[in-house]
């Protein structure tokens, strides 16, 4: 086996993973309540080598639903496979990878080329969970289109290519690397109970540390598509604090892809 010496660094930082650290220490709410902060795994190793081919799900043009980016027409590419399988997920067809074809990145940087002709402000890469893969070599074959690369992710997964913006989505079973805490633009949690909200603010607090304290993310709940009882909870937390906003799924109620 070649020696991981002779690896790019981009290799060999996806070839290492570490053990999750399961340390869990406390936070304090709004209300100046103690609350558990969520155990912060480390990264999960995604494919060794950026790849030239990539199981795709589905590609579209539409517009954004979701998050601060919300209402602006972007370009889809959804990437097969997932092993964080959220209960709610609305695309559990993604799951297995193997069953989406690999797709030439060539191809999906002729679309998004022509995405971006017909309109298209940002490209976004969702899953699945996207970064199970490592898309460096993507990243790169998409920069032509001049379009800002977005990423969804849940963060379980070590970061790789570059992205003008990453959507940090993560799960209480699941819970992200600190590297993703620090470098997303955007916390979104989705909230089904009161559960989720603790969760939350455990995921705020975090995000501002693996920052060193400074600035954190942007702040957002969403609740579950129907889920009345996380739409109450998610409107009266955001009610009461600030520093978050409500995020829906705009595209569903339109009838959008």
């Amino acid at each position: 086996m070649q020696a991981d010496a002779n690896k790019t660094p981009l290799a060999r930082a996806c070839l290492h993973a570490s053990t999750p650290n399961q340390t869990e220490r406390q936070a304090l709410d709004q209300s100046g309540n103690s609350i558990p902060l969520s155990p912060v795994s480390q990264p999960l190793a995604a494919d060794s080598l950026p790849a030239t081919a990539l199981p795709v799900v589905e590609t579209f043009h539409s517009l954004q639903g979701e998050g601060l980016h919300a209402g602006r027409s972007a370009f889809f590419i959804r990437l097969g496979g997932c092993a964080v399988a959220c209960p709610w997920c609305d695309t559990k067809h993604s799951w297995p990878a193997d069953l989406h074809p690999q797709r030439p990145l060539a191809e999906l940087a002729g679309e998004t080329e022509a995405a971006a002709e017909a309109g298209a402000a940002f490209v976004v890469i969702t899953g699945g969970e996207p970064l199970h893969h490592n898309l460096g070599l993507l990243c790169q074959a998409l920069e032509p289109s001049g379009l800002p690369l977005h990423l969804e992710t849940s963060g379980v997964d070590q970061l790789s290519g570059r992205f003008a913006w990453i959507t940090l989505s993560p799960k209480r079973h699941r819970p992200p690397s600190t590297e993703l805490l620090a470098a997303c633009q955007e916390l979104k949690v989705v909230v089904h109970e009161a559960a989720d909200l603790a969760f939350a603010a455990a995921m705020a607090v975090q995000a501002r540390e693996a920052r060193g304290g400074s600035h954190g993310p942007e702040l957002l709940l969403q609740p579950g598509w129907d889920s009345p009882a996380g739409q109450a909870l998610a409107i009266d937390y955001v009610r009461r604090n600030p520093e978050w906003r409500l995020s829906l799924q705009s595209h569903k109620l339109l009838g959008l892809r």
